[in-house]
């Protein structure tokens, strides 16, 4: 009788509707949803849609440059045959999607007030930031029921700004920190929603720590959604006096980067 009584009261719980905004990456941020997609809960989640943006904004041969400067000439040619390969099996994270039939919405900007018309009309709960490549104005912050939310592979406020990874293997941190964050209109400055440590080593590699953050990310993603449909969660404001901002790191910082013991590769 018990048994009957309770199953009278449950009431059935409407999905979150989500829209992800992305970069095209086919090397890393790729690996979030390698995870995302395969693990998250259907019943819990609908996935509305995708725009997957170009990364940088900049022609092909300034983002070689950057990545060659980066990476230095031998892991810069390791890289390069890596991403032709991965570009000749076609594999994507609009392929993914594709795949787990969720629609792929195209844009030159996600500012656009045509983008931001059509996202609003989708009417989503939370629209997630997975490397998104523009700062997002107010418009599109505006546009979620609920709230727009980022994730950073740095803890914050101490790691923001870009390669977060990068900075905290630089600096010796025994482990990294992933933070799903709200999105402010300042970068990297609201509420944290979530974090999850990811250990480092003494003598590390870029790559596996890039790769393992972003898999991990999936998961800390999951669960911060799911406190957010069950109304659970609990934001904590950062503390803005002790935040730092890193931009993208110089030929110079790779150098103490393996001074330090540490590859890239």
């Amino acid at each position: 009788m018990n048994d009957v009584l309770a199953q009278a009261n449950v009431t059935t719980q409407t999905p979150l509707r989500l829209v992800f905004i992305t970069e095209d990456d086919p090397l890393y941020v790729i690996r979030f949803f390698d995870v995302f997609f395969d693990e998250y809960p259907r019943d819990e989640f609908e996935v509305v849609a995708i725009t997957v943006a170009e990364a940088f904004h900049e022609p092909l041969w300034k983002t070689a440059w950057r990545m060659l400067r980066f990476y230095g000439p031998l892991d810069f040619v390791r890289l390069a045959w890596r991403f032709v390969g991965v570009k000749l099996s076609r594999r994507s994270i609009a392929k993914l999607a594709t795949m787990a039939q969720v629609p792929v919405i195209r844009a030159t900007s996600i500012n656009d007030p045509a983008y931001v018309e059509r996202i609003r009309d989708l009417d989503p709960d939370v629209i997630v930031s997975v490397a998104a490549p523009e700062i997002f104005k107010k418009e599109i912050l505006a546009s979620a029921r609920n709230r727009c939310i980022n994730i950073h592979s740095g803890r914050l406020p101490k790691y923001r700004g870009m390669m977060p990874n990068f900075w905290q293997l630089l600096h010796g941190e025994s482990h990294a920190t992933v933070t799903v964050h709200e999105m402010a209109a300042k970068l990297d400055a609201g509420d944290v929603l979530g974090t999850q440590e990811f250990p480092l080593k003494d003598r590390d590699v870029l790559d596996r720590v890039i790769v393992g953050t972003k898999q991990e990310g999936a998961r800390l993603m999951i669960k911060v959604l799911r406190q957010l449909a069950a109304g659970t969660d609990q934001p904590k404001p950062l503390n803005m006096d002790e935040a730092e901002y890193y931009s993208f790191p110089t030929p110079d910082d790779v150098r103490k980067l393996r001074k330090r013991g540490h590859r890239m590769l």
